[in-house]
């Protein structure tokens, strides 16, 4: 099973949500609070079974929020970053080589998510 790491860093707190193999599926921005933190990994939580909107293929769907979005970052590399409700983005994925790499990457936030327990880790 997968779990939310909660770590203090120099400029505030952030969160990496790990896979059950300890492999970093998604990161968040920094948070000023601890409590603004857990308010990000509830908002993943509600926000990870979005649609996937694939902006690497033209003419693709515009999907409604909350939603994943697949893009290709200036080295050409397929990324995803999970937008809320709102629209603001919550949680960011690592690159990938290979488009299906990164669709297994949103597919293992959709299972992990939900369920994961919140750890705190020291920096």
């Amino acid at each position: 099973m997968g779990k939310f790491e909660v770590k203090e860093v120099k400029s505030g707190i952030k969160f990496n949500l790990k896979a059950g193999n300890g492999e970093v599926i998604a990161v968040s921005e920094i948070y000023s609070t601890e409590n603004a933190c857990m308010n990000g990994i509830e908002s993943v939580r509600k926000s990870c079974l979005g649609d996937v909107e694939d902006q690497t293929v033209e003419g693709f769907e515009v999907k409604k929020h909350p939603k994943f979005e697949v893009y290709k970052d200036k080295a050409g590399e397929f990324r995803f970053r999970l937008k809320a409700k709102n629209g603001e983005i919550i949680a960011t994925g690592e690159s990938y080589k290979a488009k299906a790499s990164c669709l297994k990457g949103i597919e293992s936030i959709k299972k992990n998510a939900p369920e994961a327990p919140v750890v705190k880790v020291e920096a």
